[in-house]
C-alpha cells in the first residue's frame, strides 16, 4: 500500500509526497535490514568445528588429505588431541578415550575399543587406533545436527502481534474509507475528482498502517538489550527480548549450565583398619597430575587443600606408573618410603575388590556401598594398596561427582517464583540426572528419552510436561522436547554450550547460550550469556518483561493515535464535506507523532510476576 501510494504520487506528480512516503519505505527497509542483517551462522560455525586434515590409508600409503575428501570405506589414523572428521568404526588398536561433550552432553570422555562407533566432532583424549570410515558430511551425527539447526524455523510472537495490530487498523481503515466513498457518491458534488478521492482514500490507508510500530519497538528493544548486556546477557536476536518475557518453560542443559563441568570427590567409605585420610592419600599416589584425567586432578585437589597431607606426601616417591588401563579398569603406582616398596592401585570397585587378599570378607560391603553411592548419582573409585608382605588390601572408596553450581539451586527456586518452570534435558545417566535435580530443587520425576520415540505427539506432549527433565538424551530428543512444549501452546526457552544443543537452541522461542559455549551453540542461539551458570538469566528474564511493558505501552499509544487520525478526518470529511488536512499532513502527522513517544523505551516500569504475553484483546 506505501509503494502504491508513492506511484499514484508519482503519476500525480506530487513530488512533496512522493519523497515523504519513500523516505518512509526506506526508512522502514532499513530497520528491517538492521535487525537481520546479522544472518544465522550456525551451519558454518558447525562446520568450523570439525577436522580439517585427517591421516588415511590409501594404495597402502599413508597420507594427510583435507577432511571433506574422504568417503566410506577409508581406512584412518585417530591419535590424541584429532578431531574426528567422520563417523568411524574403530579397527585395530587397545582402546581410545574419546571425549563427546560437545556431541551428547556426557561429562567424562567415553571409552571405545575395536568395534565401537564413534562420531565425528569428538575429541581423542587418550589411546591411538585405525577405523573405518562409514559415515561423511551430513550423514553424521554431527550432520544430522546440522539438518536439525538447518530446518528449525520459529515465528516470532512479536513478529504476529505487530501483524495482528496492523490487521486490525487495516480493518477499520477500510470501513472508513468505504464510508468516505459512500460519502462522495451519495451527498457529494456531481463533478467528484475521483483522481484526489483515490488519492485521498489511500493516504488515509497509508496513515492507518503502523509503518513506525516495528521500528519503535525495536528502538525499545535496543535499549534494552544495552541493559541486558551490563547484566552479561548478548542479545543477538531483538526478538528474543520479547520471547523472554512471554517465556514459561526453561529446558536447561545440565553439563556446564547447572552443574560446573568439572569432577569433584563428594565422599569417602574407608574401611576397616583404614581412615578418610588414608584414601586420599593412597588415591593421590595412584594418580600422576601430568596426564591430566579428571578423576585424577579431582582426587589430587582434595589432598592440595589438606596442608597436613601435603607435608605427609612428600615422604613418598612414585618409583613408577602405569595410567588408566581399560583392560585391567585400574591405575597402579610403585611408591618408595623410608621404610621399602609398595604397590597403590586405584580403579573399578570390584576390579580392585578381585585384588584383595580378604576379598570374600567385605565383597557384600563393598557392593553395598557402592549400589548406594549409584542410587544417588555418583561414580564410584576403589583405592588399594599392598602390605608389607606384598598382599593387596582395600583401603576403601571415592564417590564422584559433577557438582551443581553454586547458585543453580538459588536461580531455579527465583525461575519459579517468576512463573517459569525449568526442565533439565542431559546426556547423562538417569541416577546422576535425578541426584542433580534433586540438589537444585528441580524435581525427581526423570524420563529417559528414548520414552518418547514412536509415541503420538498426545501421548509425548503429555509425558514431557508431567516429567521435570530427560536424561540419555540425543540432539534429535532436545530438540523434539521443545517442539512438543510449543505445540501445546507454550513459550520455551533452552539453555546448553554444546554442539548437541544447537538444534534446540535454534528451535526454542529464546535460544540462550551459556557462558564457554560452543560457536555453534553461541550462532543458534538468540542470547549469549557471558557469566558462567542461569543465575544471568534471572536477571535477563526481569528486564525483558520490563521492555515488554514499555513496548505494550507503545502499542496502545500507537494504536489510539491511529484511531485518533482516521476517526477526526473522517467525521471532518463528513460534517464539512471537504478534506481538512492534505494527505502530506496526515503522513507527517503519523510519523511526528511517533518520535516523542520514543521516550517510552526508557520508561520506568515495575516487571510482571507472571510471564507476560500479547493479549490483543486487552491491547485493543
Amino acid at each position: 500500500m506505501i509503494e502504491a501510494a508513492a506511484v499514484l504520487s508519482a503519476v500525480s506528480a506530487d513530488w512533496n509526497d512522493f519523497s515523504v512516503i519513500v523516505f518512509l519505505l526506506l526508512m522502514n527497509a532499513f530497520i528491517d535490514f538492521f535487525q537481520t542483517r546479522k544472518a544465522d551462522n550456525a551451519i558454518s560455525a558447525l562446520k568450523a568445528s570439525l577436522a580439517s586434515k585427517s591421516k588415511v590409508l590409501r594404495d597402502g600409503i599413508w597420507n594427510e588429505i583435507d577432511a571433506k575428501e574422504l568417503v566410506p570405506g577409508d581406512i584412518i589414523r585417530i591419535r590424541l588431541g584429532d578431531i574426528l572428521p567422520a563417523d568411524i568404526k574403530l579397527l585395530e588398536g587397545d582402546y581410545i578415550l574419546i571425549d563427546e561433550a560437545a556431541l551428547t552432553g556426557e561429562s567424562l570422555p567415553v571409552e571405545k575399543h575395536a568395534g565401537d562407533v564413534a562420531y565425528s566432532g569428538a575429541i581423542a583424549k587418550q589411546g591411538e587406533m585405525n577405523a573405518v570410515v562409514y559415515g561423511t558430511a551430513l550423514n553424521t551425527f554431527f550432520g544430522r545436527t546440522a539438518k536439525l539447526v538447518a530446518g528449525a524455523k520459529t515465528k516470532s510472537h512479536f513478529q504476529e502481534a505487530v501483524v495482528k495490530i496492523g490487521q486490525y487498523l487495516i480493518a477499520l481503515n477500510f470501513l472508513l474509507v468505504a464510508i468516505v466513498i459512500l460519502d462522495a457518491i451519495f451527498f457529494g458534488p456531481h463533478d467528484i475528482n475521483w483522481w484526489r478521492e483515490v488519492t485521498f482514500c489511500l493516504v488515509l490507508t497509508v496513515a492507518a498502517i503502523p509503518v513506525a510500530l516495528p521500528a519503535v519497538l525495536s528502538v525499545t528493544m535496543a535499549v534494552g538489550a544495552q541493559v541486558l548486556s551490563k547484566h552479561k546477557a548478548i542479545i543477538s536476536k531483538l526478538v528474543a527480548i520479547e520471547e523472554m518475557a512471554g517465556m514459561d518453560i526453561l529446558c536447561s542443559d545440565k553439563t556446564g549450565t547447572i552443574t560446573k563441568n568439572k569432577l569433584t570427590v563428594r565422599g569417602y567409605a574407608p574401611l576397616t583398619g583404614f581412615s578418610k585420610d588414608d584414601i586420599k592419600l593412597y588415591g593421590t599416589l595412584a594418580a600422576k597430575a601430568e596426564n591430566n584425567d579428571p578423576i585424577d586432578m579431582a582426587i589430587i585437589s582434595k589432598v592440595e587443600d589438606n596442608e597436613e597431607l601435603t607435608k605427609r606426601i612428600k615422604d613418598y616417591e612414585q618409583l613408577d606408573f602405569k595410567p588408566f588401563d581399560p583392560v585391567s579398569k585400574r591405575t597402579e603406582g610403585e611408591i618408595k618410603t623410608a621404610d621399602g616398596v609398595f604397590k597403590v592401585t586405584k580403579g573399578a570397585p570390584q576390579v580392585v575388590l578381585a585384588l584383595a587378599e580378604n576379598r570374600d570378607e567385605i565383597k557384600d560391603e563393598i557392593t553395598e556401598i557402592v549400589d548406594e553411592a549409584g542410587e544417588r548419582g555418583f561414580r564410584t573409585i576403589g583405592v588399594g594398596k599392598t602390605n608389607s608382605e606384598g598382599k593387596w588390601e582395600y583401603v576403601g572408596l571415592i564417590d564422584l561427582e559433577d557438582p551443581p553450581r553454586d547458585d543453580s539451586a538459588e536461580t531455579i527456586k527465583t525461575a519459579r517464583e517468576l512463573g517459569v518452570e525449568v526442565k533439565m534435558i542431559t546426556g547423562d545417566h538417569g541416577a546422576i540426572a535425578k541426584e542433580t535435580c534433586k540438589q537444585v530443587g528441580i524435581g525427581t520425576h526423570i524420563l529417559e528419552a528414548k520414552t518418547l520415540d514412536n509415541l503420538p505427539d498426545r501421548k509425548a506432549i503429555k509425558l514431557v510436561k508431567e516429567s521435570n527433565g530427560f536424561s540419555q538424551v540425543f540432539p534429535e530428543h532436545k530438540y523434539d522436547i521443545v517442539e512438543l512444549l510449543q505445540k501445546d501452546g507454550h513459550i520455551v526457552g533452552m539453555t546448553g554450550d554444546g554442539v548437541n544443543d544447537a538444534p534446540a537452541l535454534k528451535k526454542a522461542d529464546c535460544g540462550t547460550a551459556v557462558e564457554g559455549a560452543t560457536d555453534a551453540a553461541k550462532s543458534a542461539s538468540d542470547i549469549v550469556l557471558t557469566d558462567p551458570g542461569l543465575s544471568v538469566i534471572i536477571q535477563a528474564i526481569k528486564e525483558s518483561r520490563r521492555i515488554f511493558q514499555r513496548m505494550r505501552s507503545y502499542a496502545i499509544y500507537r494504536i489510539g493515535e491511529t484511531i485518533d487520525v482516521l476517526f477526526f478526518t473522517v467525521i471532518a470529511i463528513l460534517i464539512w464535506g471537504r478534506f481538512p488536512v492534505a494527505p502530506l499532513m496526515i503522513i507527517l502527522l503519523a510519523v511526528f507523532n511517533d518520535f516523542p513517544i520514543m521516550a517510552i523505551a526508557t520508561d520506568k516500569v515495575k516487571y510482571s510476576l507472571r510471564p507476560d504475553r500479547w493479549n490483543m484483546r486487552r491491547v485493543i
